[in-house]
């Protein structure tokens, strides 16, 4: 479907409920910011409503400018909230979450890209609630092999880092520093260095993707190992961004998604409004027969 059109399957419910206004409370007295509001995600009403979010760490400033992305990019100069990871360990006691979702912005104005920082607050997090499930969304620490080791160390349940589009369109979507073989190279890192842990990827469609293209990122995830993979339609969150080309139907969303699961991922979640973190703990839950304690 054409971009002339924003079709019904691709409108979010607004943010309503008392789980979403504590959730934003927590938020503002932990000077905390979650990736859900940042990048203006469109499950923002689902997930907050359910009492999940995906907390998004070492603060609102992107050291990158992926054109795809509403997150805002600037210079940080070395700055970080040194109570950030005690911060976000409360506020998952505190709402009593079982799985949680960290992610980060991009930070290459530090020596290890932030790893120290996202490991400590995964740290932080397992002493204050030994049970929760810890999904781990990192950037690509500029493809240092021992930052991914510190991360990897804390000993996450799922490491995720996007692809987010296929090779042929990464140098218009994504910042130059980002490459598409890097990010292969992260996820195939994160499973020589701990079998254990999950390895996760996504990829936005209706960017101007070819199939064949689509198909072959399904085919080099797999190579590396990635076990958990989530399609999603990319939406223009800003003027400044790409502008969708392509609304993907639900059915061939449903393509895609049978094509992957054939391909050996443990579990693809593919739909319109299907995001990185969207309904991870159920996902991971019901997919790996692996009950949320």
């Amino acid at each position: 479907m054409s971009s002339s059109s924003k079709p019904d399957w691709v409108r979010a419910k607004a943010p309503l409920g008392l789980t979403h206004a504590r959730l934003k409370e927590l938020m503002k007295r932990y000077s905390l910011h979650t990736v859900c509001e940042e990048a203006h995600c469109p499950n923002v009403g689902e997930c907050w409503g359910g009492g999940t979010a995906t907390f998004m760490i070492m603060g609102e400033l992107c050291t990158r400018a992926c054109r795809f992305c509403n997150v805002k990019s600037g210079r940080p100069n070395g700055a970080l909230d040194a109570e950030e990871p005690t911060n976000v360990a409360r506020a998952v006691k505190d709402l009593e979450l079982k799985y949680v979702v960290l992610t980060s912005v991009d930070r290459d104005d530090l020596p290890d890209g932030g790893a120290a920082h996202f490991a400590q607050t995964i740290s932080m997090i397992k002493a204050l609630s030994p049970s929760v499930c810890i999904e781990a969304l990192i950037p690509d620490f500029g493809g240092g092999l021992v930052e991914l080791q510190t991360v990897v160390q804390a000993a996450p349940d799922v490491i995720g880092h996007n692809l987010e589009t296929t090779e042929p369109l990464t140098p218009k979507v994504r910042d130059p520093r980002a490459s598409y073989h890097q990010s292969l190279k992260v996820l195939e890192r994160v499973r020589q260095l701990n079998g254990r842990v999950f390895a996760k990827s996504s990829l936005m469609l209706g960017l101007g993707e070819r199939e064949d293209d689509v198909l072959q990122a399904f085919r080099d995830l797999r190579a590396v190992g990635a076990d958990f993979l989530t399609l999603g339609q990319y939406l223009r969150p800003s003027p400044r961004n790409l502008p969708v080309v392509e609304y993907v139907t639900p059915e061939r969303f449903g393509h895609y998604q049978k094509v992957a699961e054939e391909l050996g991922f443990l579990y693809v979640a593919s739909g319109p409004l299907v995001r990185s973190s969207y309904r991870a703990g159920e996902y991971f839950a019901h997919k790996m027969n692996r009950p949320i304690p």
